[in-house]
């Protein structure tokens, strides 16, 4: 029988590189299904691997916490929080990249990972959080259910991975 038990992890530079497989896979998979990452399609799992490295590495320097979403031993989600560099800024912390792969959807991975992550950067002493997505998608939807709070929204900010325009909504929260 397959493990189903869902874990929702702090993920450490050693675990992000071990767990590179199924972070580019889901990187991948969420791309080319449309998301709005900085990426465009075609994207390939082996086309994320840099992008996961550096990942890894900020989280050895302790500039973002990292969190995984397992089904069993296999990494089907994730979620980040980069922390300001800037000396005015030591409360702040950017959510980013919550992405969960599309076989795992449904699941209430996206709600675990970003509660896990916003707990994670209240106790990093990161109280308040901010987060952009493409207008108009299911993430919106979800971060407002979440109880953040909207800012406003950029028209044309970025490109969909197929090269169409997107328009982007900027949220906020208070998370101490």
């Amino acid at each position: 029988m397959t493990d189903t038990t869902t874990e929702i992890r702090l993920l450490s530079k050693s675990d992000a590189l071990a767990a590179l497989p199924d972070l580019c896979e889901t990187l991948a998979d969420c791309i080319e299904g449309g998301a709005s990452l900085g990426f465009m399609s075609p994207f390939s799992p082996k086309d994320g691997e840099a992008f996961w490295q550096g990942v890894a590495e900020a989280v050895g320097r302790g500039e973002v916490l990292l969190y995984g979403a397992f089904i069993g031993d296999r990494l089907v989600g994730t979620v980040q929080v980069g922390f300001a560099s800037k000396p005015n800024q030591p409360h702040r912390g950017d959510l980013m990249k919550l992405l969960v792969h599309r076989d795992a959807r449904g699941l209430g991975l996206s709600k675990a990972l970003m509660a896990t992550a916003e707990a994670g950067a209240a106790s990093a002493g990161r109280w308040l959080l901010v987060l952009d997505t493409a207008a108009g998608e299911l993430a919106e939807g979800l971060y407002e259910k979440l109880g953040w709070q909207r800012s406003g929204v950029i028209p044309n900010y970025a490109l969909f991975p197929d090269g169409r325009y997107c328009d982007t909504v900027i949220f906020w929260k208070t998370v101490a």
